[in-house]
């Protein structure tokens, strides 16, 4: 049981909206809609929460927004939760400005991380090394990230002569695999869990200034009332724990079998079953 407390479109197998894409399946007069952005993790923690909810019976309908959308949504009582709070450091600054007006119920993942990382091909080992010479670039994510801001103060703090391009989680990972085939020199934003890291052989570069978060977490944030208004759906998010690991399991079938989230989902699911009963517990 857990502790208290990314002008590119993203590829994925249904269409995301800037400001925001539903998808729902109607069949019971329980509801929960729950936010988040398009990043690979975060299509896998939301698929993965779906089919459990799904299993006590609830209507879910899953929104696909800008990061500082999902933050607001929740803060405003526009939806009902996300599972998606990189925190304490790569949105310090969301849930600073929202911190009174939501309920933090902690980590649902541990270990989680955020920094910049290179092929093991390359030589480089720390961001003090990177200039003009070893890359012309870094490439990075959507501009709200909190990584990406993270980026522009690490080329500030450490003085570096190159900059930050943005596009998408999913324009980023192919960019590292074009280069990757070919072993040429590229930098990228980078954090984990992510399927990258089974994929490619990749090394996140030293920082010692520690602007990047080494030893973070991602946490559930739900609307305030949510627990007084539906107490089952408080006691799901709530118990919702899982590993890195988990994590990536689901999100190499979607990126590297190809399966669509939901049937990946399903999947885990299936094989985890255990798992989601522990989320499960309690619920009428």
């Amino acid at each position: 049981m857990k502790k208290r407390f990314w002008p590119i479109i993203a590829i994925v197998p249904f269409t995301l909206a800037a400001c925001g894409t539903s998808e729902s399946q109607s069949s019971s007069d329980k509801e929960i809609e729950l936010t988040y952005v398009a990043w690979d993790s975060e299509l896998a923690s939301n698929y993965v929460i779906k089919e459990a909810f799904e299993q006590a019976g609830y209507d879910v309908t899953l929104t696909v927004v800008e990061q500082a959308i999902m933050w607001q949504s929740v803060a405003d009582g526009s939806v009902d939760a996300h599972v998606a709070g990189w925190l304490p450091d790569d949105m310090k600054a969301d849930y600073e400005r929202y911190q009174e007006e939501i309920v933090d119920l902690g980590a649902n993942l541990e270990g989680a991380r955020t920094g910049l990382a290179v092929p093991t091909y390359m030589d480089v080992t720390s961001i003090e090394e990177l200039n003009a010479d070893v890359v012309s670039e870094i490439t990075g994510i959507d501009a709200g990230a909190g990584i990406a801001i993270a980026t522009e103060d690490v080329i500030e703090a450490y003085n570096l002569d190159i900059e930050q391009t943005l596009s998408t989680d999913a324009f980023m990972t192919q960019q590292l695999r074009n280069a990757y085939e070919n072993e040429e020199p590229i930098v990228v934003t980078a954090w984990e869990p992510h399927w990258k890291f089974n994929s490619f052989d990749l090394r996140f570069l030293d920082d010692p200034e520690g602007i990047y978060a080494e030893e973070g977490e991602i946490r559930t944030i739900v609307r305030e009332g949510l627990e007084e208004e539906d107490p089952d759906a408080f006691r799901i998010l709530d118990q919702f724990y899982w590993t890195a690991d988990d994590m990536n399991e689901v999100m190499l079938l979607i990126a590297e079998e190809g399966m669509d989230p939901e049937d990946a989902a399903k999947q885990w699911v299936e094989e985890n079953q255990e798992k989601v009963t522990e989320w499960l517990e309690g619920v009428e």
